[in-house]
């Protein structure tokens, strides 16, 4: 009789390690709690679904074991990836930068494909089930394959489950944090600017030393900030935060102006259009909502008129490196995923089998592993998946 394998988890890294199960003619069923597969997938990129990445590196993930991530990334990385979605006809569209996407460019035809093919091969697909133990199908399945996810997206079924399905084997838990997350700001100010957005450079800061600096999008909401350069930096911000360090984010508004040109441009104009308020001189660099939030932090009257040295170099200054403190991170809900989990030092790296339970997998964002926005997570998904479908079919 072919052995039998249940896959706790229908995300990523649970239905592509069905189907590679499915392909060496195992019997296999998934077991997922909502009511339909994949709702991870569905959802990232924006729908788009940024797939994987070109250029993959140990150095893109982060966790307690650095190395853990080599041998599987080594095994199935980018072009091997890539030639199985080719063999099913899901084309990618690879960026410049390495990001990939579907070629659809829609998270739907990953879905759709992954799932229709699995159910070809004859995966089972057990939806709105809950599994709260995994004990009896340890007794019932001849592998058992932990696929639950991270606390990330709870809206999604982000949970903890994985990791109390490893402690009830023995397993170390790493303490999971929010990653590829919005900042909380403790700031009077930061709420009046929500909605706008625009291109910064923005510099982390632990203990008030520079940490790391990014240059992408920044938006303000009523809570903090957002954007692509603050996901960049969460992960760090988010583990000072857990360890209880200062947390500060200092925001560059126009990177490519030094403090001397902008200083200068705002006392030419100033000069050219004696008529014109300094809010009127701002709103030419920087949104409005933005550039009242400078007026009002500097306590400068929008109506000013009158602009001399000192002050167009302090308001420069401002709009340079303008500090907000961080005083937590937007949560697990709006995560897009988790760092922390199973300690991966109790793994095995070219199978993902649990080294404390014989037959039982640990695969995902489940494991203490979290990497970099731009498809990374994605990446170790299907690595992870594939290594211990790969163990599993053995003879």
């Amino acid at each position: 009789m072919p052995k039998s394998v249940a896959i706790i988890g229908g995300g990523a890294s649970g239905l592509l390690c069905a189907i590679f199960c499915a392909k060496a003619g195992l019997h296999v069923t998934i077991f997922e709690q909502n009511n339909k597969c994949a709702k991870k997938i569905l959802v990232s990129g924006n729908g788009r679904c940024n797939i994987t990445n070109k250029h993959l590196t140990a150095n893109d993930f982060f966790s307690d074991n650095p190395d853990f991530v080599s041998y599987a990334l080594a095994q199935f990385g980018f072009e091997e990836f890539q030639k199985f979605t080719n063999s099913i006809g899901l084309l990618l569209n690879v960026l410049d930068d390495g990001r990939a996407y579907p070629l659809s460019n829609e998270a739907k035809s990953v879905a759709k494909i992954y799932e229709e093919y699995a159910k070809s091969l004859g995966v089972i697909f057990e939806t709105d089930t809950k599994v709260n133990d995994i004990k009896p199908l340890l007794n019932k399945y001849n592998n058992v394959v932990v696929a639950t996810g991270s606390r990330a997206a709870s809206h999604l079924g982000g949970n903890a489950d994985g990791e109390m399905f490893a402690q009830a084997f023995g397993h170390s838990i790493i303490p999971a944090y929010p990653s590829l997350v919005q900042l909380h700001l403790n700031s009077k100010i930061a709420h009046k600017m929500s909605g706008a957005k625009l291109n910064a450079e923005v510099t982390l800061l632990i203990n008030h030393k520079n940490e790391m600096s990014i240059n992408g999008d920044v938006l303000f909401t009523n809570y903090g900030v957002s954007g692509f350069a603050i996901l960049d930096i969460s992960q760090a911000a988010s583990i000072a935060l857990q360890n209880y360090q200062a947390v500060d984010i200092s925001i560059n508004l126009l990177p490519h102006f030094s403090a001397q040109k902008l200083s200068t441009h705002i006392m030419q104009v100033s000069k050219n259009m004696p008529e014109f308020t300094l809010l009127d001189i701002l709103v030419g660099l920087v949104p409005l909502k933005i550039a009242n939030g400078v007026l009002e932090y500097l306590k400068l009257s929008n109506a000013v008129r009158t602009i001399d040295t000192k002050l167009s170099k302090k308001i420069a200054n401002t709009m340079l490196n303008w500090r907000f403190e961080v005083n937590e991170t937007h949560g697990f809900r709006h995560a897009e995923v988790s760092g922390g989990g199973i300690d991966t030092r109790e793994i095995n790296p070219k199978t993902m089998e649990s080294l404390k339970q014989k037959n039982l997998y640990f695969v995902g964002e489940c494991l203490d592993v979290v990497g970099r926005r731009g498809g990374f997570n994605f990446a170790f998904a299907w690595a992870s998946g594939y290594l211990a479908a790969k163990d599993i079919a053995k003879v």
